[in-house]
C-alpha cells in the first residue's frame, strides 16, 4: 500500500501473550455461558461479557479459563447471545441469586448494569468491571491502558497516513459503548487541535458490534462520500466489515484504515492493505486480570497505586486521576503487516 512507509510500528507494551497452563490438580473451569451447580456456590467467579460468539470474548474466554487453573477455584463466561444491554441486566439478575464471590463484567452499556451492580455488592457480590471507567459503583474497573490515549494514538496513525488532510470516519460498536466513545472523542478532539485540513464527515457510526453492519454502512459511506479517506474502528468487529468494503471497492491504495482488531480477523486484509494497522490489548490477558483483581479483593486484600496482579501488561497497576475505582495497567499493542502474523487469536 502506497502509504505503509508511514506506519513504523509503535513501541509493542506486551512482550509475549500468556500461554494455558496445565490444569492445576485437576480442575477445570465449566464450560463458558452455562456454570454448572459448582458455580453456583460461594467462592464462584463468573465473567459477563458484551456478546458471545465473537472472536474477541472467545478470546476472553481463555483468560477466564486460564485464571481459572492458576487460582484454582471455579470461574466461567457468560453474556447474550445479542448485542442487548437489556439482556445482559437480566442475565445479571439471574446470577445474583447463585452468590457467586465475584462478578466481572464488561458492559454493553455502563449506564443500565448500575443498578444491578448495586444489587450484587448488596447482596455481598465483589464486582470488577472493564471498559467502564466512569462507573463508580463498583469494587474495581480494570483498564489495559489509558483511553484517551489509546484514541489519541489511533487518530495519530491515520493522520500520518491521510497526511493530515481529507474526510475520514470514526465507526463504534455502540454509543453507548463508554471506551469506544472515548477513543473516538480524543481520537476527534486531537483532529481538531493538530490536524485541521482533516474533516470527520459525520458523528460516530454505530455498526452494534457487527461485522456484516460494518461493511455495509462503510459501502454507503464510500458511495455518499467519494473523496472519503480515512476510517477510525472502535469495535474489534468494525474494521474487517470496513475492510471488506475496501477490497470490494479496490481502494487499499487510497484509503486509511486503523482501529481496534483480533489478529486471527484481520491478518489478510492486513497483508492485502485493506487494513493498514490494528490496535488492541490481548482479551485473554483482560480477562485473566479482572478476575485476578476480583480474587484480591474478595480475600480482602486492596488494589492500589502499583499492584501487581501477575499477568503480562498488569504488573504495575495505576490508578486513574480521574476515577480512584479505575485501575490502568500498561498492555496495549499495535500491530502492521510486519508483526500481525506473530499473534495467534
Amino acid at each position: 500500500m502506497k502509504k505503509r512507509s508511514l506506519l513504523v510500528p509503535g513501541v509493542v507494551l506486551i512482550a509475549m501473550l500468556a500461554g494455558c497452563g496445565t490444569v492445576d490438580q485437576g480442575k477445570t473451569a465449566p464450560p463458558a455461558g452455562n456454570p454448572s451447580s459448582s458455580s453456583s456456590a460461594g467462592g464462584a467467579y463468573i465473567n459477563v461479557v458484551k456478546l458471545t460468539g465473537i472472536a474477541w470474548f472467545d478470546r476472553m474466554n481463555q483468560g477466564v479459563k486460564q485464571f481459572a487453573t492458576t487460582a484454582g477455584v471455579t470461574a466461567t463466561q457468560t453474556g447474550p447471545s445479542t448485542n442487548s444491554p437489556e439482556q445482559q441486566v437480566s442475565l445479571i439478575q439471574g446470577l445474583i441469586a447463585q452468590k457467586p464471590a465475584a462478578l466481572a463484567i464488561v458492559p454493553s452499556d455502563p449506564g443500565s448494569v448500575i443498578p444491578v451492580i448495586k444489587q450484587a455488592r448488596a447482596a455481598g457480590i465483589k464486582v470488577v468491571t472493564h471498559e467502564a471507567p466512569a462507573l463508580t459503583d463498583v469494587d474495581a474497573d480494570i483498564e489495559a491502558f489509558d483511553n484517551a490515549t489509546y484514541g489519541q494514538t489511533i487518530m495519530g496513525d491515520l493522520a500520518a497516513c491521510m497526511k493530515g488532510s481529507g474526510e475520514y470516519v470514526q465507526f463504534v460498536g455502540t454509543l453507548t459503548a463508554a471506551t469506544h466513545m472515548a477513543w473516538a472523542t480524543a481520537g476527534y478532539e486531537l483532529q481538531q487541535q493538530k490536524f485541521p485540513g482533516m474533516k470527520r464527515v459525520s458523528t460516530p457510526v454505530e455498526s452494534n458490534n457487527n461485522g456484516d453492519q460494518a461493511y455495509r454502512k462503510a459501502k454507503e459511506l464510500l458511495q455518499a462520500h467519494p473523496k472519503l479517506a480515512g476510517f477510525q474502528g472502535g469495535s474489534s468487529e468494525d474494521v474487517p466489515g470496513i475492510a471488506r468494503a475496501i477490497k470490494e471497492a479496490g481502494l487499499q491504495n487510497d484509503t486509511c484504515v486503523f482501529g481496534t482488531g483480533v489478529p486471527s480477523q484481520t491478518k489478510a486484509f492486513v497483508d492485502d492493505g485493506s487494513i493498514d494497522a490494528i490496535y488492541l490489548w490481548d482479551p485473554q490477558l483482560a480477562g485473566e486480570a479482572m478476575l485476578s483483581a476480583a480474587k484480591l479483593i474478595v480475600e480482602g486484600k486492596p488494589l492500589t497505586e502499583g499492584t501487581n496482579l501477575g499477568v503480562k501488561g498488569y504488573e504495575k497497576l495505576t490508578v486513574s486521576p480521574q476515577n480512584p475505582k479505575v485501575f490502568l495497567g500498561n498492555a496495549q499493542l499495535k500491530l502492521t503487516k510486519a508483526d500481525v502474523g506473530n499473534y495467534d487469536f
